[in-house]
């Protein structure tokens, strides 16, 4: 019988996988061939590097996926096509697990070498379309670095198991382990801490609710300024890890609510598998929940918009939780 462990340590390899064939296909085309668009999906912009990690995707599986352990992929890409499952020619009713990827988060830090990308998955039995993000047993994201990076750091968990995390050298194929290290910071001030504003779609009201929850938060008198410093990772992935490694105090992706009170159907947003590796911070400690209370719930699909909020430890979020709920309540209504 298959262990959620030894699915943590399958998704780990398909990481790793991916890792390869991206780096590869880096150094064998240029920058201006791997960023051309390939194709325009329901939940996003496909990229000339994307289809390169979805056609590894699709070999390791074929070629490691446990025979008796049928699964399902729903994954960035493919949503307009047939179900993609494990060993082929199974349907989706005959399989045992279903595994949400996102096969390169960040594509557009890579394709643009500006900082890395980082390929998310997470695997839960299979409940058909009822399966949620809540079932997901075991998960791991892995870092696709730049060019001049020689790094790539992996974290792994298991629902109760905690984490596993390593650092691997990509240019000789070493290894050591990694400890995840959310800040203990006891307050916000001169810390990174942000709101994800990164287009210019309900960026004003966005940074109105960010202002508004850090006078609030840090009291500010109207004579002084406000320590609290925003760097934005292009990447849900790359977001969690600034979080896990302890850069970041708080993050939060509001853009679901911002664009419902603004009226905006934008497909620009959170959406599942983008925090499909999320049980890791819960792993780690951090507490990751939606902005308005509760888990940040949703099926296992490539749509829904979600909404999420990380506190790298209670003290922090039991200062800034209620203000922020109460900014959204003033602000979005």
């Amino acid at each position: 019988m298959v262990t959620p462990d030894i699915l943590r340590r399958l998704l780990c390899d398909l990481g790793s996988h991916v890792r390869t064939q991206v780096l590869a296909a880096r150094t064998s085309s240029n920058s201006e061939a791997l960023s051309a668009i390939a194709g325009v999906c329901t939940s996003d912009t496909i990229y000339a590097i994307d289809r390169v990690s979805e056609d590894s995707i699709a070999q390791w599986f074929e070629k490691f996926w446990p025979q008796d352990e049928p699964v399902q992929i729903v994954m960035e890409g493919i949503e307009d096509d047939a179900p993609l499952c494990f060993p082929t020619g199974f349907s989706p009713a005959q399989t045992k697990w279903k595994c949400l990827l996102d096969p390169i988060d960040g594509t557009r830090c890579i394709m643009h070498d500006k900082r890395s990308a980082w390929m998310l998955a997470g695997i839960a039995p299979q409940r058909g379309e009822a399966t949620r993000l809540s079932d997901i047993v075991a998960a791991a994201m892995t870092e696709l670095p730049i060019t001049k990076q020689w790094r790539s750091d992996q974290f792994s968990a298991t629902r109760g198991g905690g984490v596993t995390a390593i650092a691997t050298n990509v240019l000789d194929g070493s290894t050591h382990p990694l400890t995840p290290s959310p800040s203990q910071a006891r307050d916000f001030q001169h810390g990174f801490a942000w709101v994800a504003k990164y287009f210019p779609e309900g960026r004003t009201l966005t940074s109105q609710i960010e202002e508004l929850l850090w006078e609030r938060v840090c009291e500010q008198k109207a004579d002084e300024s406000l320590a609290i410093f925003d760097d934005q990772y292009l990447s849900t992935g790359g977001a969690f890890y600034e979080l896990l490694a302890g850069h970041d105090r708080m993050g939060a992706d509001l853009r679901p609510l911002v664009f419902a009170r603004l009226g905006l159907d934008s497909p620009m947003v959170c959406h599942p598998y983008d925090v499909s590796a999320a049980l890791i911070l819960e792993e780690a400690g951090l507490i990751y929940e939606h902005p308005l209370g509760g888990f940040p719930d949703a099926p296992l699909d490539t749509t829904t918009p979600i909404a999420w909020v990380t506190w790298a430890n209670p003290v922090l979020a039991d200062q800034a939780r209620p203000v922020l709920r109460d900014v959204l309540h003033q602000i979005l209504g």
